[in-house]
């Protein structure tokens, strides 16, 4: 499994955070994020489709992504920058990120119920042009 680092595309015209195609889960401690990557690779899923952050890493490299402060001239239309400010203060908060790049074959309906037993703090798919909450 691969550490994450931010890769171009995985922003908004804008620089907000907001990795199409991927699924980012948080978890509160690293033995969590350990245990959702681990049954996400039983159920079939590439080990180079999966990537752990530390809390440091995490914030660090989205750091920058979250617009503390709105652009009053390109208003956003949607959440993404509230919901990259909620990773990062989760970040700060100690919690462990995974990354999974989610095909067309992993559905977050899936995710949901392979990682129900786990203690998933936060979850989001994003979509072009949508963010879909996980509730795992």
């Amino acid at each position: 499994m691969k550490h994450f680092s931010l890769s171009s595309g995985m922003t908004t015209m804008r620089g907000v955070f907001y990795p199409r195609g991927h699924i980012v889960l948080m978890f509160p401690t690293e033995q969590d994020v350990l245990m959702a990557a681990d049954l996400l690779r039983q159920d079939g899923v590439s080990e180079d489709d999966l990537s752990v952050a530390t809390p440091e890493e995490f914030e660090r490299e989205i750091k920058g992504l979250c617009q503390d402060h709105p652009d009053v001239l390109l208003p956003s239309v949607g959440t993404e920058a509230e919901t990259a400010q909620h990773l990062r203060r989760l970040a700060h908060q100690g919690h462990h990120a995974l990354i999974v790049h989610a095909g067309a074959k992993l559905t977050s309906h899936h995710v949901v119920e392979l990682l129900k037993d786990t203690h998933c703090s936060y979850g989001q798919r994003y979509r072009f042009l949508v963010i879909e909450d996980l509730v795992c």
